[in-house]
C-alpha cells in the first residue's frame, strides 16, 4: 500500500488561510494556528454584527429625523403616530435621507400629518 503525502494539500490550506489574513496585525497575519483562531473570531462577529447592523441603521435615521423635528415642534414619537393615523406609509430610511438632503420635502410630509 502506498502512503499518502499530505504536503501539496497542507501548504495549499496553509497558503489559504495566510491569505485571508492578510492585514491583520502581529502574530494572525503569520502564524497559522493564530490565523486559524482570527477567522473563527471575525466569521462569528461578522455573523451577529450583520443582525446588529439594522438595529444601528435604524437608531441613526431615528435620530436624523427627530433631529429635523426638534425645530418644527414636534417629537419623534408624536410625528411617527400621526403618520401611522393619517395613513402615510414612508419608511424610516427614506423619511431620513428627505430630512438631511430635501427639507422642503420633508417639510411637506410633516405638514401633511398634523
Amino acid at each position: 500500500m502506498t502512503r499518502v503525502k499530505k504536503g501539496v494539500n497542507a501548504l495549499k490550506t496553509r497558503r489559504n488561510i495566510l491569505r485571508q489574513v492578510k492585514g491583520y496585525r502581529f502574530a494572525r497575519s503569520k502564524k497559522e494556528i493564530a490565523a486559524y483562531e482570527a477567522i473563527a473570531h471575525a466569521g462569528k462577529y461578522a455573523f451577529a454584527h450583520r443582525k446588529d447592523k439594522k438595529g444601528d441603521f435604524r437608531k441613526l435615521w431615528n435620530a436624523r429625523i427627530n433631529a429635523a423635528l426638534r425645530p418644527v415642534g414636534l417629537s419623534y414619537s408624536k410625528f411617527m403616530g400621526a403618520l401611522k393615523k393619517k395613513g402615510i406609509t414612508v419608511d424610516r430610511k427614506v423619511l431620513s435621507s428627505l430630512a438631511s438632503s430635501n427639507p422642503e420635502t420633508f417639510a411637506r410630509i410633516v405638514a401633511q400629518a398634523k
